[in-house]
């Protein structure tokens, strides 16, 4: 008998950065999706290089998704580098050319263009690698125990 999938249905954003994920680990980096850097601020996927960079990718599904999105730029001060993940329909004229940008899919992605380098300073990258590192580390656990509950 087959086995049926439990998991649900993923949304439109959540496509793009299983896409999105899935890529940069071809490209040595790992990955982790709804980071909290800030109270205020949560970014699609982070991702963390072998050599410490820093990247944060919004991934937007819809011209909608990007005009309601108000909070960007704030996210620059939180990566080494930003970038845009969209759709092959999404309208591209309408991302800022001083971005990153990454074609995605569910299965996978693209990055057509690397956005300028703006190296985190030292302490904000210290502070930065160890949310990260928690992040991830919550996220296994709660994968590994359905009844963990995070304290933060």
């Amino acid at each position: 008998m087959p086995s049926v999938s439990t998991s649900p249905a993923l949304q439109p954003g959540q496509s793009l950065a299983r896409g999105v994920c899935r890529h940069l680990r071809g490209h040595n980096f790992v990955s982790v999706e709804e980071l909290v850097p800030a109270p205020g601020l949560r970014v699609d996927v982070m991702a963390l290089g072998p050599k410490g960079e820093i990247w944060v990718i919004e991934c937007k599904s819809s011209r909608a998704d990007f005009q309601t999105d108000r909070k960007w730029q704030g996210y620059l001060d939180w990566c080494d580098r930003f970038f845009w993940a969209v759709g092959s329909d999404f309208p591209l004229d309408l991302l800022p050319d001083d971005t990153g940008l990454i074609m995605a899919d569910s299965y996978d992605a693209e990055i057509l263009r690397i956005g300028p380098d703006r190296p985190l300073p030292p302490a904000r990258r210290k502070m930065v690698t160890r949310k990260f590192a928690r992040h991830a580390a919550i996220r296994a656990q709660m994968a590994r125990d359905p009844g963990f509950v995070s304290a933060f």
